[in-house]
């Protein structure tokens, strides 16, 4: 295979799930109805803006309704394409059965450069957009429930949330259509670092497990373990600062749009960050090599390689010359299927997409359930567990004090211990608990067979054998 014949984003969805479905036995009707993606919808529409009428196009694809509703996230970028929203679709689909989240597989997306419009336009635009889809119950709490993705946020959500409500005014339910919304308008605690958390539970779940760090040829824990991040977008950020800042590991390299920062010592995640946001990229950032050529970043030496941006970043092009002897895609699609042969070949471990980056999906889940829920999470028990906790730490005192305070409890203990869990931490638990469970389930079918020889064939496994259940119970 060489560079003429790199298969796409799309081909390589299907040569990944070829792979896996090859290794199952599977009624050939059941697995086309897995593979196939069931529906995309095109929309054109246009927006007055700026003296005119502009059109614009946007996709909402559903791949598999075996459960419902279906979710997945709306991008904007100028590259969406209708294979690329249904590969993401198909993509969502494995992921939400992996991680056991109850929906379906979609994804959206419209052919837009955010950047050129103020604010003001893309709220026109995107409640337009909304309007489109929700009208064809492509936004709906009990059908599709969009999420943010590249180029979309909080804000976005926000609009697209309104918009259904204006449509929808007797649906008590309404703010359930979308997730991924500020707090002050139906969000949940916790999602925006959602991702790169969940990537940093990742992380620390492969290095629980001695035979799983063996394969990669690392040692420890992730303390002062080298770590390189391509693209330090809401991901990249999340993921590099906690494993920084709570798990003692050296990010080396930043690479961004404009280039790449390399220090070996070690980079401030933080003041990256700053500079990236007032400057709009890394270059000039003091303390740091800056290289004009962000992709040769990734080939440095390094233990952990975190793509966390676009798909397709190591390919067959540059497959061979990366170092990392771990790879976790922090992206959808950041290893091509050419390149993910060569790695393997290589004997470098990957912690594919579908898993890695399942924190949003699985925040999102929670999300939707506080919604339909209407209460915050916590609210009902965190004041009766504080009182629990006060009896507790109340009779402690009472036998120290019968001890001659010879023994006394620790402040910080105390300080920890009485405090209820909040909307964040409850969040933070599920978030860690799924991530534990999914990864648990993958580790036992890639040790447990001779057959599978990697961790993506291991998930999609995993996942199109829940997907094939599902379809079985519904009688399909």
């Amino acid at each position: 295979m060489t560079t003429r014949t790199e298969p796409s984003f799309r081909e390589s969805v299907d040569l990944m799930f070829n792979r896996a479905v090859a290794l199952m036995d599977l009624p050939p009707g059941l697995e086309e109805k897995i593979r196939v993606c069931n529906a995309t919808y095109t929309v054109r529409f246009g927006v007055r803006l700026r003296g005119g009428i502009q059109t614009f196009t946007g996709y909402r694809s559903v791949h598999s309704e075996h459960m419902e509703p279906v979710k997945g996230g709306i991008r904007y970028a100028m590259g969406v394409n209708q294979d690329e929203v249904e590969a993401l679709a198909a993509l969502m689909t494995y992921k939400c059965a992996l991680v056991e989240a109850p929906f379906g597989g979609s994804k959206g997306g419209l052919r837009i450069d955010p950047l050129q419009y103020e604010e003001h336009e893309l709220e026109l635009i995107t409640r337009r957009f909304a309007y489109e889809l929700a009208k064809r119950d492509l936004i709906d709490p009990a059908q599709n429930v969009p999420a943010p993705d590249m180029g979309t946020g909080e804000r976005e959500m926000a609009w697209i949330a309104d918009q259904y409500a204006r449509m929808n005014t007797t649906d008590i339910n309404a703010k359930a259509c979308v997730t991924g919304k500020p707090l002050n308008a139906g969000g949940i605690a916790g999602r925006v670092e959602a991702t790169g958390r969940g990537v940093q539970y990742a992380l620390r779940e492969f290095f629980r497990h001695e035979a799983d760090k063996a394969k990669a040829g690392l040692s420890g824990t992730l303390e002062g373990k080298r770590i390189i991040v391509q693209g330090l977008g809401n991901v990249g950020y999340h993921a590099a600062r906690f494993l920084q800042e709570e798990d003692g590991a050296v990010i080396t390299g930043i690479i961004e749009r404009d280039g790449a920062l390399f220090n070996p010592a070690g980079l401030d995640v933080e003041a990256v960050r700053a500079w990236l946001l007032s400057h709009g990229g890394v270059a000039g950032f003091p303390d740091a090599v800056h290289s004009a050529e962000g992709g040769a970043v990734m080939e440095e030496d390094c233990d952990i390689l975190i793509p966390a941006a676009l798909e397709g970043v190591i390919n067959l092009g540059n497959a061979e010359r990366i170092k990392a002897p771990l790879i976790i895609e922090a992206a959808n699609g950041p290893v091509t299927a050419g390149a993910d042969d060569v790695l393997r070949a290589k004997g470098t471990v990957i912690i594919p997409d579908m898993y890695a980056n399942a924190g949003g999906v699985t925040v999102s889940y929670f999300e939707w359930v506080k919604n339909l829920s209407h209460i915050r999470f916590g609210r009902m028990q965190r004041r009766q567990e504080e009182a629990r906790h006060e009896l507790v730490v109340g009779e402690l005192e009472r036998l120290s004090a019968a001890l001659g305070n010879s023994w006394t409890l620790d402040p910080r203990f105390k300080e920890k211990y009485l405090r209820g869990a909040g909307e964040l931490e409850l969040v933070r638990s599920g978030l860690d608990d799924t991530m534990r469970i999914a990864y648990q389930s993958m580790r036992e079918v890639w040790h447990s067979r001779d057959d599978v020889e990697d961790l993506r064939t291991a998930a999609y496994l995993v996942s199109i054998d829940k997907v094939a259940a599902s379809y079985r119970a519904k009688g399909l």
